[in-house]
């Protein structure tokens, strides 16, 4: 007969949610300037640092919401190391 906590892990692992692309990455940097993020992007990727950008701005009228910056965690450090540098 299962105990009652393999029956619970069972369960819990039927409702949580899927571990994602995401769930590895990190978010380095934020803006509301397209421009401003795709140069972030084009230099971090010149350093080798793979970079997703997600835009989160309202398509409507592109006064909300924000462009966010996401790596692998493995390079956060080195990335916002290179966007504070870009910012001297």
């Amino acid at each position: 007969m299962m105990k009652i906590w393999e029956k619970i892990k069972i369960w819990m692992e039927k409702i949580a949610p899927p571990k994602t692309d995401f769930d590895d990455k990190q978010v380095v940097f934020r803006t509301t300037e397209d421009h401003l993020a795709r140069l972030i992007v084009m230099k971090l990727e010149q350093e080798g640092i793979q970079v997703f950008y997600i835009n989160k701005k309202d398509s409507s009228y592109n006064n909300f919401g924000q462009i966010e910056l996401y790596v692998e965690r493995d390079d956060v450090i080195r990335a916002r190391y290179l966007i504070d540098k870009s910012h001297e």
